[in-house]
């Protein structure tokens, strides 16, 4: 992956407070009816006033019995998934962070790491990571040792995102969702990435918190689109393991 020299670091909600979520699947035309209509009443959020649609990257990690692939799969209530994240190729800042689902409910928290100690634990190294005191990193670490958490599918896509500070409401259009395939090494600049939606589908997710305000409720219910479960983890494990089927077992 190459620097992005002087590129913003974006950061999403990382309070650690539980938030809803909805997401829709959607085509290209309901993509575009969408986004014409939040944009006319949501702002772009910070983010992306500053750098447009901007690109993330992340590499998941899973144990030896993929708990994490399969607890989505059996859909069960409370699971917990680990990954290392980046924005728009730039390496000045690296997060690791766990996102934990309850319900319907998420939360994310996380923590900065070096590219050093990123590389390390794509390489199967978490030494370095020892020195940060972090809960995230407490628990990471736990679940390294006991129960063989190792990297298992780079996940990249572009984002589209807008706010709403009502019901701190936000947005965002998830485009050209891409797996991983040929390795786990997320700086890697030939790593191959393949499409997971070739024609064109977009990823929308609305997340807020206590509340959504009753227009844009309307408003998300007015849109087309198939409500959807599925995580972009697992749809990208998937589009490996058909490269690739010995990685989990059926």
């Amino acid at each position: 992956m190459k620097v992005g020299a002087g590129v913003t670091v974006l950061k999403e909600n990382n309070s650690g407070k539980y938030r809803h979520e909805i997401k829709l699947l959607m085509s290209k035309a309901e993509y575009v009816t969408a986004r014409t209509r939040i944009s006319a009443i949501m702002k772009r959020d910070s983010h992306s006033l500053r750098n447009g649609d901007y690109f993330i990257r992340s590499l998941y990690f899973d144990d030896l019995s993929h708990s994490s692939y399969w607890d989505k799969i059996a859909g069960v209530s409370h699971r917990k998934k680990f990954r290392i994240r980046t924005y728009n190729f730039s390496t000045d800042v690296i997060r690791l962070e766990c996102k934990e689902k309850n319900g319907d409910r998420i939360r994310k928290t996380g923590t900065s790491i070096s590219l050093d100690c990123a590389k390390a634990l794509i390489n199967g190294d978490s030494s370095l990571l020892k020195a940060d005191s972090s809960f995230v990193t407490a628990e990471f670490l736990s679940l390294w040792g006991g129960k063989g958490l190792r990297p298992s599918v780079v996940v990249d896509y572009v984002r589209e995102a807008y706010v709403e500070p009502l019901g701190n409401v936000r947005i965002t259009f998830d485009k050209s969702l891409r797996a991983g395939i040929s390795g786990v090494d997320m700086f890697d600049d030939n790593l191959l990435m393949v499409p997971v939606y070739p024609n064109g589908m977009v990823i929308m997710e609305v997340k807020y918190d206590d509340f959504i305000p009753k227009h844009l409720s309307m408003l998300v219910s007015s849109v087309g689109g198939e409500k959807i479960a599925v995580s972009k983890f697992t749809t990208c494990q998937d589009v490996l393991n058909n490269y690739k089927p010995q990685a989990i077992s059926l």
